[in-house]
């Protein structure tokens, strides 16, 4: 994990993610309208905004799970997608995106840890079968995470004897295991109670201070303010405000950003 943070500092700055005049309709229904968004290397973006404002969309949108319909995306200056001269969008060839998709590591707001695997076995999984990486390397590596995230002694449990709140912290494991450029947490605390949500977000604020690049969709406010380098405010499938956040939430200048945030004044 040293080498891991050593190259997240040596990257400080560089440009991890670019999505570009982004477009996104379920039928008739536009749920992103001309969304830009640039991410880079070492930088935390929450992005707050009321239930359907197109915020979980976006990042499925950047993750793959749901296409464009118009606008690029990028990582690490690789085309991903992008709207060809026809109007209609393209996306990288199964090699390439294979690549590419190695950048990026999502973590859900329902665990989705495999049930009848263990805790190991679920951290494990994917950098030995996907990676092909040598299997005694991956443990070691596996165990160090899981102590990290305060589960050292859990390696050999499922995930039905474990709290929500340990489940989401496999789950952030597993998505580290993978080594990403970029971590993507969906409502990561949207399932937990209180007390369990602190647990979670203790180890995201962790990871904030280690210079993890992550975007972070989040109902916590408090949260958002203390550990982001950037916040982004959507509504209606759009970016109505963007900006340090301090300025977002101590000094909001859209009328519909201030009044979203009212509901959340501590």
């Amino acid at each position: 994990m040293a080498e891991q943070n050593l190259e997240n500092q040596e990257n400080l700055g560089k440009e991890v993610l670019r999505m570009t005049n982004i477009h996104k309709c379920f039928d008739t229904l536009v749920v992103l309208q001309d969304i830009n968004l640039t991410v880079h290397h070492g930088e935390v973006v929450s992005i707050i905004g009321p239930s359907g404002s197109g915020k979980s969309t976006l990042l499925r949108c950047a993750t793959f799970l749901e296409r464009i319909d118009g606008g690029e995306i990028e990582y690490l200056s690789k085309t991903a997608a992008k709207t060809e001269n026809n109007g209609k969008v393209s996306y990288a060839n199964k090699q390439e995106m294979k690549e590419i998709k190695k950048y990026f590591g999502l973590v859900f707001q329902q665990f989705n840890l495999f049930p009848h695997q263990s805790v190991l076995q679920n951290v494990m999984g994917a950098p030995v079968h996907v990676l092909k990486r040598d299997k005694k390397e991956v443990e070691e590596e596996a165990r160090i995470l899981l102590q990290k995230m305060g589960l050292a002694d859990k390696a050999d449990a499922y995930p039905c004897n474990l709290s929500g709140g340990q489940q989401q912290r496999v789950a952030i494991a597993r998505a580290l295991a993978m080594k990403p450029e970029v971590l993507f947490f969906d409502e990561p605390t949207s399932a937990l109670d209180p007390e369990l949500t602190i647990e979670v977000l203790k180890i995201i604020r962790q990871l904030a201070e280690e210079k993890m690049t992550m975007v972070i969709v989040t109902h916590e406010m408090s949260f958002a303010r203390a550990v982001s380098n950037r916040v982004i405010f959507m509504d209606g499938g759009v970016i109505v405000e963007e900006g340090d956040p301090e300025d977002v939430f101590g000094d909001p200048q859209q009328e519909r950003t201030k009044q979203f945030l009212k509901s959340y004044k501590d």
